[in-house]
């Protein structure tokens, strides 16, 4: 198997594709040879020793990945080998081959194509838990989207829709603005030409969202806040931009409004009856058309640097994908 190694994680320019021995699956494990492989956020962050999780060195990145089975550890027993799946183990997606708990494994039914399934789990997981789960969001109400052409704004707005939800999506190009209206959007808010404030005041009648989903943070929390709605509920679910925002506790005070955290991985783990539903419930929406990941593009696995640039420019409208 070939893999690219992170031996020192400094940042993508150390990661080589080197040549390793293909191992064999322990007790829950199985052997998945990779067919596509998406690149998210926190793959970036891995790399550079920013994230939270940080793996023993070596480790091969790549989060997120589908693939076929090729064999199976002792006690697995729901999993066989030749079966599709599509994982979200944390690493061990950029390369041929990987090995994965069997736990974590989700079986692809027929017609759900390797490069979808491999963009698939954690946005979908992550926005379908925060807007219905910890949101509890209602049909009729308003959600505002920041960054919403990304992989989970993106997820969110297709979530939102079918919960019967009234979406604004604020995103950074009008072209990402019409991305969004195409995938159901019924407003939406260029935030790098048009007052955020001055729009939501405009398209909610000064009312305000009653939902926010922000996977950006930055400087575009606190104004996005100041515009929630009464009892709105603000959603915390990633620092896209880098910087964490501080918000003023007496604006959740003054608005009746909820600051919302959403950790899909630790809820995946505490709750996993529950996740176990979501993921089956998600799996139906694909079949009815409800959901369908959005792909910026496919790349050779081999060009797994061009991809982490392609993603660092802010360019990517939904998912970059690596392919075997």
């Amino acid at each position: 198997m070939h893999a690219w190694l992170c031996e020192n994680p400094v940042g993508v320019d150390a990661l080589t594709w080197k040549e390793l021995p293909t191992p064999a699956p322990q007790a829950g494990q199985v052997l998945i040879r990779i067919e596509a492989a998406s690149l998210n956020f926190p793959d970036l962050l891995i790399v550079q020793n920013k994230y939270q999780m940080k793996p023993d060195l070596p480790f091969v990145p790549g989060s997120e990945y589908a693939g076929v089975i090729e064999a199976v550890g002792e006690g697995v027993t729901h999993l066989q080998v030749g079966q599709s799946v599509a994982c979200l183990s944390g690493t061990g997606g950029f390369g041929t081959h990987t090995l994965a708990p069997a736990k974590l494994c989700m079986p692809l039914p027929p017609g759900f194509p390797a490069v979808d399934a491999a963009a698939f789990i954690m946005i979908y997981a992550t926005s379908h838990h925060a807007l219905i789960d910890r949101a509890a969001l209602k049909p009729g109400e308003t959600l505002l989207v920041l960054g919403a052409a990304g992989g989970v704004g993106t997820a969110a707005i297709q979530i939102a829709k079918a919960a019967g939800a009234r979406v604004i999506a604020a995103a950074s190009t009008d072209e990402k603005c019409a991305l969004c209206k195409s995938l159901g959007a019924d407003e939406t808010i260029n935030y790098t030409t048009q007052n955020m404030r001055e729009a939501l005041k405009v398209m909610t009648e000064g009312k305000g969202p009653d939902v926010i989903y922000d996977p950006v943070g930055g400087d575009f929390a606190e104004p996005a806040f100041r515009s929630i709605a009464w009892r709105g509920r603000y959603l915390v679910v990633g620092f896209a931009a880098g910087p964490i925002p501080a918000l003023p506790f007496n604006l959740a005070l003054l608005k009746g409004a909820s600051i919302v955290g959403v950790f899909w991985g630790d809820f995946s783990r505490r709750e996993p009856k529950a996740n176990a539903a979501m993921m089956a419930e998600l799996a139906t929406w694909y079949a009815q058309g409800k959901v369908k990941p959005v792909i910026d593009r496919t790349m050779p696995m081999s060009e797994l640097k061009a991809a982490y640039a392609h993603m660092g420019s802010r360019g990517v409208m939904g998912k970059l994908v690596m392919v075997n």
